[in-house]
């Protein structure tokens, strides 16, 4: 029961994905994920054509009911190490054997260390204008400087909002900076953020050092996106080929925010399929090369070998 074609790893939107593919091809498939998904507090997902405004947790649940009914089978757990061959060891001291391996570990975001921040993160606190912009539009926006691309990030933002504001906090603004925010209309507050100020469950205003409080709708960080490769990197320098998900490492394939963090779920999604299907032409490769028949030459070398064992005996 342990010894599979592909053991999934991650059960996001790039590892589900692949399991359909896998499943539907006849695998013996196995997904094994740890129950963190990076979008768990947003309350909807969008931007997924035919899925805009699903919650997260539906999608998931949706997408295993489909998996399972082609007979993937999905194992709460955490991947602890791989080794060639490949043997996987999960926290809870299960083994499971494959022939191969698909990485979709996705990534966690790591956000500055304001008060309040991590409470109303994925709610009013957001990272994607793309995913959140236009279910905020039009209302007071805040952007959080201090990260490489936070300028960046409010020049974008300002598309869906008359109304934005950078917060310099730890970032240092050059006249060029200055300018270009200028150049959209977007204020620049200066001064350090010390706190976000939240009333019951509510996002309540912005405290700066300078002890006054400026109120937006929602506040907009740009995270330090950490991929969750471990495995990938314990198993060697690996290099990743983006259009199939083929690794470096013979067997191994990755897909989703592991190796591409600005993957968004319609975008993982696809690269897992992607994954799957130039992962299954490998097996069958192995497959037509594991039945066909010795050669001549290969004949010969076998009988050798018995023979030279019988003479020893």
């Amino acid at each position: 029961m342990n010894e599979h074609d592909v053991v999934v790893v991650g059960g996001g939107a790039a590892g589900l994905s692949a399991a359909l593919v896998l499943g539907r091809a006849r695998r013996r498939v196995a997904v094994v994920d740890a129950g963190r998904p990076r979008n768990a507090p947003a309350a909807h997902m969008q931007g997924f054509l035919s899925r805009d405004g699903m919650p997260p947790a539906e999608f998931l649940a949706l997408a295993k009911t489909e998996i399972a009914g082609y007979g993937v089978r999905m194992i709460a757990g955490t991947v602890t190490s791989i080794t060639p061959g490949f043997t996987l060891r999960l926290a809870s001291g299960s083994v499971l054997r494959a022939r191969r391996i698909l990485v979709a570990t996705g990534l966690r975001d790591e956000i500055p260390d304001i008060p309040g921040l991590a409470e109303r993160w994925g709610r009013d606190v957001l990272h994607c204008p793309y995913c959140h912009g236009y279910e905020v539009r039009d209302r007071p926006l805040g952007v959080l400087g201090g990260s490489p691309e936070a300028v960046q990030h409010a020049l974008l933002v300002r598309q869906w909002s008359d109304d934005v504001a950078f917060f310099a906090h730890t970032h240092r603004l050059t006249g060029d900076d200055r300018r270009r925010l200028a150049a959209r209309d977007i204020r620049v507050v200066d001064g350090i953020v010390n706190r976000l100020i939240v009333d019951g469950d509510r996002f309540a205003g912005i405290e700066l050092d300078r002890g006054s409080v400026v109120a937006p709708h929602a506040l907009f960080v740009r995270p330090r996106l950490v991929p969750g490769d471990d495995l990938l990197t314990g198993l060697g320098a690996v290099v990743v080929d983006e259009r199939t998900g083929r690794t470096s490492v013979p067997g191994v394939w990755a897909a989703g925010n592991a190796v591409d963090p600005r993957a968004q779920v319609i975008t993982a999604a696809g690269a897992g399929s992607a994954a799957a299907i130039d992962l299954h032409a490998d097996l069958v490769e192995q497959d037509v090369r594991d039945a066909l028949p010795f050669s001549a030459a290969q004949e010969r070398r076998v009988a050798a070998i018995l023979a030279t064992a019988s003479n020893k005996e």
